[in-house]
C-alpha cells in the first residue's frame, strides 16, 4: 500500500477524525454519566435522610427503645441494599447504626464521626480501597432534641455502571473505527475511480495518438474542471506536434530539390578531368557532405510522414523469421569487413502482418547499428521467437553498450550517445528514430536494454498472427 497516495492520506485523516470524534463523544458521555449518577445518588441519600427525620425522628421521644431500629430496618433494609445509616443523638451518642452490607463493601464501625452537620455529601475512603458517599443532615425534634443523620452508599454502584460503559466503549469503538476506515477507503476508491479512468486513458496517449481525449467527469466539481483542462492541454499539444510534423515534412520536401541539383552539379564538376587535384579533392568532399545531407533529409521526410500517417504502408502476411534470416544474410558481408561474427536464430512459422519493406528496414537499421558499435572480433545476434501472442525480434551485440543516462533518449531524433564517434561512423542519429516510427505505425513496441562496455539488446514485439488465421488482403494506409 502506498502511504503517500491521496487515497491513503484521506482515509487516514478520515479515520483519525472519526476516532477522535468517538473518543470525544465517549469521554463526554462518561463524564456526563458520572456526574449524573453522582447527582442522582446524592439526591437519593438526601431523600433518605429527610424521610428518617420527618417520619421517625419527629416522633421523639420514641414509644420503645427499639422503635427507631425496627422502623429503619423495615423501611430501608440497609444491610440488604448496601446502605450505611447512622443516627447520632446529642448527649447520648450513636443511637442507631446499620450493619455490614452483604457484599462486604464497607465496615460501618470503621466510619469516622461526622465533621459537620451541614447537609453536604462527603467521600470517605476505607482501608479496603472502597469509597462511600455520605450525606450528613442536622435535625431538631419537636421536643428540642438534636440529631445528626448520616446516609451513605458505596461508590461501587457508580463504578459498576461506569466500568460497564468503558467495556462497551473498548469493544465497540475499535469496531466502529475499523468500520469507518473500511467505509472511508471504499468511498475514496469510489470517488477516485474517475481519476483512475483518466490516468489509464492518459497512459495510452502518446505523440502518435494525440487526437484522443480523456473522459470528462460530469460532476460539476474540481474533477470535471481538471479533466476539461487536461483535454484542452492535450489539444494544444496536438496542434503543436502537428505544426512540428508539418514543418519537418515541408522543410525536408523543399530541401530535396536544391540538394539534388547541388549533388548533380558537384558530380558533373568532379568528372571534369581538367580540375586541379586539390580542387578535385575539395569537390569530392563537398559531394560526400551533400550526399550525407540528402540522406538526412530523406530520413527526416520518412519520419515525418510516418508520424503523420501519410506514408504508404502495404500490410501483408509476413514470416518474420524468414524476413530476419534473409536480411541478416545480406548484411553478413558488412559484418565480415569489420571482423564481427553474425548469428541468426529464427523460429519458423512466426507470422505478422506488416509492410515487408518497412519491417526489413527495421532489421537493417538495428543490425547496422549493432555492427557499427561492436569492436572487431565481437558478435551480433539476430533472434526471432514467439512469446504468447506476440512475435519478438531481438538484435543483440557485445559491443561498447550505451551509458545508462543515454538509454531513455536513444530513439530521439539526432541523439547520439557519443557524438564525435557517431559522426566518424557516418551516423546522424536518425536510424533508431526511423525504427521507432515504423514500429509505431505497425502497432509494435520497441525497447532497449544495455550495459556500458558489455553490449546492447533491442527488442521489437509485434502482434502475432496465428497459423490458422486467414490471410488478410494488403491494407494500404495513406
Amino acid at each position: 500500500m502506498n502511504i503517500a497516495s491521496l487515497r491513503f492520506r484521506v482515509t487516514a485523516w478520515y479515520a483519525a477524525l472519526f476516532a477522535g470524534a468517538l473518543l470525544l463523544f465517549g469521554a463526554s458521555t462518561y463524564l456526563g454519566l458520572e456526574r449524573y449518577l453522582y447527582w442522582d445518588l446524592d439526591r437519593t441519600l438526601i431523600s433518605d435522610c429527610r424521610a428518617i427525620e420527618t417520619q421517625l425522628l419527629a416522633q421523639h421521644p420514641f414509644e420503645s427503645s427499639t422503635f427507631l431500629s425496627e422502623e429503619i430496618e423495615e423501611a430501608f433494609a440497609p444491610e440488604l441494599n448496601g446502605h450505611f445509616i447512622r443516627v447520632t443523638q446529642a448527649g447520648a451518642g450513636v443511637i442507631y447504626i446499620s450493619g455490614a452490607p452483604k457484599d462486604g463493601a464497607f465496615d460501618p464501625l470503621q466510619m469516622p464521626p461526622p465533621k459537620t452537620s451541614e447537609p453536604r455529601p462527603r467521600r470517605v475512603q476505607q482501608g479496603n480501597g472502597h469509597s462511600l458517599l455520605i450525606v450528613t443532615s442536622d435535625f431538631t425534634a419537636p421536643d428540642g432534641t438534636r440529631f445528626v443523620v448520616e446516609s451513605g452508599v458505596s461508590y461501587r454502584r457508580i463504578e459498576v455502571v461506569l466500568n460497564g460503559l468503558l467495556v462497551t466503549f473498548a469493544i465497540y469503538v475499535p469496531f466502529l473505527v475499523l468500520l469507518g476506515v473500511i467505509s472511508g477507503y471504499w468511498l475514496m476508491r469510489r470517488s477516485l475511480r474517475p481519476v483512475d479512468e483518466m490516468t489509464s486513458k492518459a497512459e495510452g496517449i502518446t505523440s502518435s495518438n494525440l487526437s484522443e481525449r480523456l473522459p470528462v467527469i460530469r460532476t460539476g466539481d474540481e474533477l470535471e474542471r481538471l479533466s476539461t483542462a487536461l483535454n484542452r492541454m492535450i489539444e494544444r499539444l496536438d496542434e503543436a506536434f502537428q505544426h512540428i510534423h508539418r514543418f519537418s515534412a515541408d522543410a525536408s520536401h523543399e530541401l530535396r530539390t536544391p540538394l539534388t541539383i547541388l549533388q548533380l552539379e558537384l558530380e558533373a564538376l568532379a568528372q571534369n578531368r581538367q580540375l586541379d587535384p586539390e580542387l578535385a579533392n575539395q569537390v569530392g568532399s563537398a559531394l560526400e557532405e551533400t550526399a550525407r545531407m540528402s540522406h538526412i533529409v530523406e530520413n527526416l521526410l520518412t519520419i515525418s510522414r510516418l508520424d503523420a500517417g501519410e506514408l504508404k504502408i502495404e500490410k501483408s502476411r509476413i514470416d518474420l523469421g524468414q524476413l530476419a534470416s534473409s536480411t541478416a544474410d545480406q548484411m553478413k558481408l558488412l559484418a565480415e569487413e569489420k571482423s564481427v561474427t553474425m548469428r541468426c536464430v529464427a523460429g519458423e512459422g512466426i507470422f505478422v502482418q506488416g509492410d515487408r519493406g518497412r519491417l526489413q528496414q527495421v532489421v537493417v537499421n538495428l543490425v547496422d547499428n549493432a555492427i557499427k558499435y561492436t569492436q572487431s572480433g565481437g558478435e551480433v545476434e539476430v533472434r526471432v521467437r514467439q512469446n504468447a501472442n506476440t512475435a519478438v525480434l531481438e538484435v543483440s551485440d557485445n559491443g561498447v553498450g550505451i551509458p545508462a543516462e543515454a538509454v531513455p533518449h536513444v530513439f530521439e531524433r539526432f541523439f547520439r550517445a557519443d557524438r564525435a564517434r557517431s559522426r566518424d561512423l557516418g551516423g546522424a542519429g536518425l536510424g533508431l528514430a526511423i525504427v521507432k516510427a515504423i514500429c509505431s505505425a505497425h502497432g509494435a513496441e520497441i525497447g532497449v536494454s544495455s550495459q556500458e562496455g558489455r553490449g546492447s539488446r533491442f527488442t521489437v514485439e509485434l502482434p502475432l498472427l496465428s497459423a490458422s488465421q486467414p490471410m488478410h488482403p494488403p491494407v494500404r494506409q495513406i
